[in-house]
């Protein structure tokens, strides 16, 4: 990945953790789904004005003269809103990966409902605000706000989309405006798939520019770079390469920056990158044990407490289930940190899924547990294993079969496995799989974080020595993808 791009996933993967990102997205996000853009929105509505819409560049005209020639009826346009937004068509990859995000905030002028269905399908719930009235009414316990600037497919007739609607958006839904102006300061944007023809976003561009001068928050937008191979002559090339150029220095004014990318396909690669980046700074803690090797109880405890207790301290959030003869030790770490420091709070660094101990419902024991191992590792992108033992029921010991399936869970999920073998048992096992054929549980080809995964598994390292390599092992993990 080219190094604006890296460091654009660094800078917005802050902003979703701090709860300060928000989305922006046109009509490019939807057109892989199968929406037409607005060109061939337009196209039977621009031959019936004897017009050829591949000459035209003002596309809202177009709606407007079709309206003025219908004598101000816009019957044809509703219909053709329906017609194209209503056929059943999938989520893309990048609604998926931005539904999955944790992220709060969502703006479109699109009127399909693709970005709510992929929302949906995360088991999220997304509060949808299609109308000015919308606004003043939340869903309990949303987890996402969709604002559908221009309206939606269910509500044809007042979607934006002649000169009049531009004209007297700002009369019609002042509050529209208003919220969006208050999360342009506040939050930083990513827009995805939006050209910047839209007047109505123009303008409350400018009014933040005028009120903010220089300390406007910067935001990032995609944008394509001018190939020479998708022009027939050098001329046209050129002459869109320098409108580009343009357009991009024009944008600054805004402090939007433009993201060059080489392929649209390039989008994907750069969301992915920011998803894995945000789940890679949770670590999920596997671990179970009755017994604990050459180590004595209270020796076992405290490697687990200082681990703990150091992966929060360098900003990552653990998930745990709580595991027998280790969870409080996993707590304790996390929780003596997070009081340590003025500003912290418990739910920014832990993430407690404890199993139930009682066999209750329909379902057996291992089927709650293993619905219960999914759920959890959803919010992990880093699995740690230690230890790995249980009682037999016989007086004695045998591997936790429940680790074991944890393993597996995390390798489907493409949470990359980090076992640390010198704790022995479930987790030795685990570590000599991982170093037999690391690229089938996801690592990266990179020498520094296989030397740490490596020494993670020697038994003769100190306490502060495995912690020291497995800090290590996250740390490279956060910045390969």
């Amino acid at each position: 990945m080219e190094a604006h791009l890296s460091r654009f996933v660094d800078t917005y993967t802050k902003a979703i953790k701090e709860s300060n990102a928000a989305i922006f997205a046109g009509a490019g996000l939807s057109i892989p789904a199968g929406y037409v853009n607005w060109k061939n929105l337009l196209r039977d509505i621009a031959a019936e004005l004897n017009l050829d819409i591949d000459k035209e560049n003002d596309l809202i005209a177009i709606a407007q003269y079709h309206y003025n020639e219908k004598g101000n009826n816009r019957h044809k346009l509703n219909q053709l809103l329906i017609e194209e937004f209503t056929q059943g068509t999938a989520v893309t990859t990048n609604h998926k990966i931005l539904a999955a995000l944790p992220i709060q905030t969502y703006w479109t002028t699109n009127y399909d409902k693709l970005i709510e269905i992929a929302i949906e399908e995360e088991g999220k719930t997304p509060d949808i605000k299609i109308t000015q009235e919308n606004l003043s009414i939340n869903i309990p316990r949303r987890d996402a706000v969709v604002y559908k600037m221009h309206g939606d497919v269910s509500l044809p007739d007042q979607a934006i989309i002649t000169k009049d609607d531009y004209e007297g958006y700002n009369e019609k839904r002042p509050l529209y405006t208003t919220a969006l102006q208050g999360d342009l300061v506040a939050k930083t944007f990513l827009f995805v798939g939006f050209s910047f023809d839209d007047p109505n976003l123009e303008y409350i561009l400018s009014r933040i520019r005028i009120l903010l001068g220089q300390n406007q928050r910067d935001h990032y937008c995609f944008f394509k770079k001018i190939s020479r191979k998708d022009f027939s002559i050098d001329e046209d090339f050129h002459y869109a390469e320098i409108k580009n150029q343009l357009k991009i220095k024009d944008l600054r004014r805004y402090s939007i920056n433009a993201l060059l990318i080489n392929e649209y396909s390039d989008i994907t690669d750069v969301l992915s990158a920011i998803q894995k980046k945000v789940l890679r700074s949770n670590v999920f803690i596997s671990g179970a044990a009755k017994i604990y090797g050459t180590r004595t109880e209270r020796e076992a405890l405290s490697f687990v407490h200082k681990l703990s207790y150091s992966i929060s301290s360098k900003g990552y959030k653990i998930v745990s289930g709580v595991g027998y003869g280790i969870g409080s030790a996993v707590i304790n770490g996390a929780t003596e940190y997070v009081f340590s420091t003025k500003y912290r709070h418990l739910d920014d660094a832990l993430v407690l899924r404890p199993f139930p101990q009682v066999v209750t419902g329909t379902k057996s024991k291992d089927e709650r547990n293993l619905e219960y191992r999914y759920e959890m590792m959803k919010h992990a992108g880093i699995a740690l294993f230690i230890f790995g033992n249980k009682d037999d029921g016989k007086g004695g010991w045998k591997i936790s079969n429940g680790m074991i399936e944890e393993f597996e869970v995390a390798v489907e999920q493409n949470v990359i496995p980090l076992p640390v073998g010198a704790t022995g048992y479930a987790s030795e096992e685990l570590w000599n799989k991982v170093m037999a054929s690391p690229s089938l549980y996801h690592y990266p080809n990179n020498p520094d974080l296989l030397d740490a995964l490596k020494q993670i598994g020697d038994k003769s390292k100190t306490e502060d020595e495995l912690i020291i390599q497995i800090l290590k092992a996250i740390g490279i993990l956060q910045n390969n993808f």
